[in-house]
């Protein structure tokens, strides 16, 4: 089981980007895939998810309306798309797997056992 976070970069503030988490080694359809960020110095949180099927989807309030999460079966692979972005999005972005059929978002950062390597993503001018 193996998660590949990718995508990010150096993006003035207002700009966008286009994360990827790619997986391999299972079929990330069936389960929660969630998004999560660490700015420095500070802990790691929860930016959305995304359930299984058609499921739920979950966004934290600093991103609602911004950013978009979405899957692409056929890629096995879940994006994240980010507006209107600000210093304060600045952070490593990890995506993340709890790797059981059936659980929907959000679920706690605890139970997510499978991680990416993260992304980083630097807002600046």
């Amino acid at each position: 089981v193996q998660l590949q976070a990718s995508g990010g970069g150096l993006v003035q503030p207002g700009g966008s980007l286009r994360l990827s988490c790619a997986a391999s080694g299972f079929t990330l359809e069936y389960y929660v895939i969630g998004w999560f960020r660490q700015a420095p110095g500070k802990e790691r949180e929860g930016v959305s998810c995304i359930s299984s099927g058609d499921g739920d989807l979950y966004y934290a309030d600093a991103v609602k309306g911004r950013f978009t999460i979405s899957r692409n079966n056929a890629k096995n692979t879940v994006y994240l798309q980010m507006n209107s972005l600000a210093p304060e999005d600045t952070a490593v972005y990890y995506c993340a797997t709890d790797k059981v059929v059936g659980s929907s978002c959000p679920i706690d950062i605890d139970n997510y056992r499978y991680w990416g390597q993260g992304t980083l993503v630097t807002v600046s001018s």
